[in-house]
Order: structure tokens, then C-alpha cells, then sequence
């Protein structure tokens, strides 16, 4: 299905052993209810691709397709505007103007006045930012994105356009994280973001029990649980939720949880490595946007630190070999660089005879894929998949 690549894979020697609650339930329950609620909501498709289980030599492959999650085009939908709904409640209860506002009150413009004078912040690759920036028109509030140069000028314009000012930050996504949080603090605004780091966990909290849906919606569309899931790593937000909720789901038979990573951005796979929470020194030059973060999420790392069965570093070539893979399938799947670095990781691990004793594929193994954004800056996906334009 793609070339032969270099990858890297280490297991996680601490798997399985006891920690922290990072996520409670009784916060996905709330997380669940609320997004559900919303206009427009809709289980994402959960898609058989045949072509990929014969490729890696594994019983099946599931794709989760989150390119039409709100409109939005990606997971990044779920966390990023509940985490803006849940402060602006919060703070409007603590300013009296409303003891339990509603998100639906907040939509219809209730507490405008008030909602008016409170701004949020972030830093962003591009989806998290969308999603932000979503949540803070919907729910009416000012809105600062701070993004790295590396940022498409496509990923851009989507987030300005829901209202957000978009502001440029020298650097890299850490180095941005780190200015949006100064220039809050200058200003007094408040930060939203989907990384946490010591002194700050609420908001990133809140941004990953909203990710969690996406695991639940996966687990009930599943005929029979899966073997192992395959997450793009990143901060670790994402993995860090698929973690949590496989395990709420099936208990001791939750999936093996592989995370994956462009090899020039693997900063959960040097924690690991390490044995602690890690700086990836380096660039980040990577293809894959969404996952060329340097620094892990404080809360994601206390769960993938013990529940993470192991860790792949692939190459962008073989992230842009899958896309044109998917693109060109029949039914098309329109994936983005950062949708398919679990993709790579099974195919590239699934055919090689060490990668499959040590993740423990097999040829019955079932295998949950992450798909995570879909063509959320058309003009370069168009460019890497070398044909047409991106639906």
C-alpha cells in the first residue's frame, strides 16, 4: 500500500502499571452530554478499510473519519469549544453575573454584555485554534490565536474566519504556547489550551474529555472490541483520551494503545525513552502540522507514562505515501498529514517481522485507526496528493 520507510518503535516498560486519574468519569458524562447536545451533532463515520488490513497483515482495519466533525475537519472540534464554553460558564459565575449559564443561553447571545469584555487565547498548529475560535463566536466572546510561522497561511484564514485575531509568533508551537500564555497574563485573558503544563490543567482537561466522545462513539459502532488502536501522538491529548475511554469501555481487555509520531516531533516517544516528561530539542520541521510539537501535555503524559503500549516514529514520506493511498481508494478518504501518522505506523511496523512481535499484531488482530483531520488546508493537500483538488 506504501514504500518501504524507516521507522522506530519502543515499548513502554511501565505499561500497565498503576497511576493517576487523570480524567474522572463523571467529567466525560458531563463532556458527553453537553456536546451531544449541540446543533449539528453526529457520530463520525467508522469506515472498514480492507485494503490496509491485507497490506499490514492483520485481521481488520477500522478508519474513525473525523473530517466532517462540525464542519470543522477535524477531532480537534470536541475539545477546543467545550473547554471555551466550560470558562466562560465558570467565569460568569464568578463574576455573578449568572450562577449556571447554559450553552445554549451563551449561543442565543443571554449574557452578551458580559461575554463581550472576556477574551480566550491559544496557541495553535491549526485545528485547536479552529475549534477555539469556533467556540468563542458561537458562544460570544473575543478570541487571540497565536500561531508559529510554520503555520499555513490556508490554516490561517480558516481560523479568522470564525472572528478570531490571528497573531504570529516567532518560533516553534512550544514557543508560541509559551506567548499566548504571557500575553494573557498581560492582558488578563484566558488561555484555552489543549497542552497542559504545572500550575495550569483545567482547560486542557476539559479540551480532552471532550475527545473522548470520539473514542465512545468508535466503541459502539464496533461489531468486536479492538485489539489495538493506532492515535497520532502530538502534546499526547488525544492519545491520552483514547487511553482513558478504551479502558472505561473494556476494562482489562482494553486495546494495546501504539502512539505515533513524525520522526522529527516524537517528544512522547523521548519521554518514554527517558523514563520522564521530555523536550524533543530540534525544528519540528515536520510535514505532519498538527503533531509537530516539541514539549507533552503534562495531564496526557500522567496517563500514557504507564497506559501506552508503545511508541512509532514514522518519516513524512510514508505519512504522504497514505494520504495518496487514501486518496486514491475507492470510496476516496480525504485525510490530512497529521490523520494518517497511525496508518504509517501499523503498515510499517504490520510488515516487519520485529514491528509485529513487539506491538503483537497478528493475523487476527482487529486494529482501531485514528483519522483525525481531513483536508484542513485544501491547497497543500491537494499539492502532496499530486492530483485534483481535496473534497
Amino acid at each position: 500500500m506504501i514504500g518501504r520507510h524507516k521507522f522506530q518503535i519502543l515499548l513502554n516498560r511501565h505499561h500497565g502499571t498503576p497511576g493517576v486519574v487523570v480524567l474522572p468519569d463523571n467529567g466525560f458524562r458531563r463532556a458527553k452530554e453537553e456536546i451531544a447536545s449541540w446543533p449539528g451533532y453526529a457520530p463520525t463515520p467508522l469506515l472498514k478499510l480492507p485494503d490496509a488490513a491485507e497490506a499490514a497483515r492483520v485481521g481488520s482495519v477500522h478508519w474513525k473519519d473525523e473530517s466532517g466533525r462540525f464542519g470543522l475537519g477535524s477531532f480537534k472540534a470536541l475539545g477546543g469549544a467545550y473547554a471555551v464554553m466550560r470558562l466562560l460558564a465558570a467565569e460568569l459565575a464568578r463574576r455573578d453575573v449568572a450562577p449556571s449559564a447554559t450553552s445554549a443561553e451563551l449561543a442565543e447571545g443571554k449574557h452578551k454584555e458580559a461575554t463581550r469584555a472576556i477574551t480566550v487565547t491559544c496557541a495553535t498548529d491549526g485545528n485547536h485554534g479552529r475549534s477555539v475560535a469556533w467556540g468563542a463566536q458561537r458562544f460570544g466572546c473575543r478570541c487571540v490565536i497565536f500561531v508559529h510561522p510554520g503555520v499555513s497561511k490556508g490554516r490561517r484564514d480558516a481560523i479568522a474566519a470564525y472572528g478570531a485575531e490571528v497573531r504570529e509568533a516567532p518560533g516553534t508551537y512550544d514557543d508560541s504556547v509559551r506567548t499566548a500564555k504571557k500575553e494573557a497574563e498581560k492582558h488578563g485573558w484566558f488561555v484555552v489550551s489543549d497542552t497542559s503544563y504545572p500550575g495550569y490543567t483545567e482547560p486542557p482537561r476539559d479540551v480532552m474529555q471532550g475527545y473522548r466522545l470520539l473514542a465512545d462513539e468508535a466503541a459502539d459502532q464496533l461489531e468486536k472490541p479492538p485489539t489495538h488502536v493506532f492515535v497520532p501522538g502530538g502534546v499526547g491529548g488525544l492519545a491520552a483520551a483514547v487511553s482513558v475511554q478504551m479502558r472505561a469501555r473494556y476494562g482489562k481487555e482494553a486495546p494495546r494503545l501504539v502512539v505515533a509520531e513524525p520522526d522529527r516531533a516524537a517528544c512522547l516517544m523521548a519521554s518514554c525513552e527517558a523514563g520522564q516528561l521530555t523536550r524533543f530539542d530540534g525544528p519540528l520541521d515536520t510535514l505532519m502540522a498538527g503533531l509537530a510539537c516539541g514539549e507533552p501535555s503534562l495531564l496526557a503524559w500522567q496517563e500514557l507514562e504507564r497506559a501506552a503500549f508503545g511508541y512509532v516514529s514514522v518519516p513524512d514520506e510514508a505519512a504522504v505515501a497514505c494520504m495518496k493511498a487514501l486518496h486514491k481508494r475507492q470510496p476516496r478518504i480525504v485525510a490530512g498529514e497529521s490523520a494518517v501518522a497511525g496508518l504509517a505506523a501499523l503498515l510499517l511496523a504490520g510488515r516487519d517481522s520485529f514491528g509485529r512481535t513487539a506491538l503483537e499484531i497478528g493475523e487476527e488482530s482487529r486494529v482501531l485507526l485514528l483519522g483525525t483531520e481531513g483536508a484542513t488546508d485544501p491547497e497543500l493537500h491537494a499539492k502532496l496528493v499530486g492530483e485534483g483538488t481535496a473534497a
